[in-house]
């Protein structure tokens, strides 16, 4: 359910020591019109009181801060008041893994502090930022995975599709062989979702490339947490990676990564390119490289998430003769992703966040060529 008051828009507290960081915030939430900073505070306790007198429909929780540090807060508000929670973060890969706990903890994504050295970074910066703050909004934080400030309003610059990356496929691109792809995409409250998932898999499942909306930098993190739970091999990609059965290629924050193939072998490429589907990496970008080099060698999943990257791509895979699959509303934190995907009739199935797992392995399995 849409958590937004009366108004209409999307009232948000920010939370950060840093009186520049909460100008600079506030000057780019208020940019937007579907969204009001209710205020501001320079610590927990400080917030506390705030959210007393008036509970706010998101926050943004900075990570260091005095008397109580965010991820503590993020603990004690998740089992008394649950709010979704949007950690705001340094670009520092030293505190990657500290970022990941607070997923865990509850929080619904992560955004980087604003860098506003060009007017290209600003107006990025702007796009993922308002984005992230109005797909919290309509996050549950409850449902858990179980298997300086500009002084004018900047407008986002128009939204991209993949056709900046690579031409649409046209037809099927291969027939099957023994071996497949999986193609996964995932953005708010895909970092548990994904863990379930990946959990559940045996160490010799099939290839598997993951775009999970993410900063970067906190992708690598992501990738060694996962790693250091799952039977399967996890890394974030490289530019040339392999794609081979029992590993897992999360595509690296803030560069698009496509499927690319050479005979029987399947590798990625990691590039650089303007936001797609306003994301970079999008899914959108990753699912066409797919229908282009795998077609029916391809299995295209869709995962929870706001708004609508990777629903073209999708059914771009199912046209090019890929298996595809939606999560269901019941098991997603947002059903923005998979309610587009479905919507177009990119999805062949849908299935809850429990079944996915099985689903990879009969899909994705030597002898299933059906």
């Amino acid at each position: 359910m849409d958590r937004t008051q009366a108004s209409g828009k999307i009232r948000v507290l920010i939370i950060d020591d840093s009186a520049t960081v909460r100008q600079t915030l506030s000057s780019i939430l208020s940019s937007d019109p579907e969204i009001e900073v209710m205020g501001s505070a320079a610590d927990p306790y400080a917030a506390v009181r705030r959210i007393a007198d008036e509970a706010p429909d998101v926050i943004t929780l900075d990570v260091e801060m005095p008397r109580m540090d965010g991820i503590t807060f993020l603990r004690k508000l998740m089992s008394q008041h649950p709010i979704p929670v949007v950690m705001c973060s340094s670009l520092v890969e030293a505190g990657s893994d500290t970022l990941m706990q607070a997923l865990e903890a509850g929080a619904v994504d992560i955004i980087v502090k604003p860098r506003i050295d060009t007017r290209q970074a600003l107006l990025e910066a702007q796009t993922l930022i308002c984005d992230t703050v109005k797909a919290a909004a309509r996050a549950r934080p409850n449902r858990r995975a179980t298997a300086t400030a500009p002084s004018r309003t900047l407008n986002p610059e128009p939204k991209l599709s993949a056709d900046v990356m690579m031409p649409a496929p046209h037809g099927q691109a291969m027939a099957k062989t023994t071996e497949k792809v999986i193609c996964i995409g995932a953005s708010t409250g895909g970092t548990e979702a994904l863990r379930a998932v990946l959990e559940s898999l045996p160490a010799d499942g099939p290839g598997i490339v993951i775009v999970q909306h993410m900063p970067e930098s906190f992708t690598a993190a992501f990738a060694r947490r996962l790693d250091s739970l799952c039977e399967v091999a996890v890394r974030e990609a490289k530019d040339g990676d392999s794609v081979l059965r029992g590993q897992v290629l999360i595509a690296p924050g803030n560069r698009h990564t496509l499927l690319q193939r050479s005979g029987a072998r399947y590798f990625v490429t990691v590039k650089d390119g303007p936001l797609v589907s306003r994301h970079r990496p999008s899914v959108d970008v990753l699912f066409r490289s797919a229908a282009h080099c795998a077609g029916a060698n391809a299995v295209g999943i869709i995962m929870t998430g706001m708004g609508d990257d990777g629903a073209n791509g999708l059914l771009e895979m199912r046209n090019a003769g890929a298996f595809t699959i939606a999560q269901d509303e019941d098991s997603c934190v947002v059903f923005g992703m998979p309610k587009e995907a479905i919507q177009r009739g990119a999805a062949e199935k849908i299935v809850s966040l429990s079944a996915i797992a099985r689903e990879i392995v009969w899909r994705g399995s030597r002898a299933h060529t059906a």
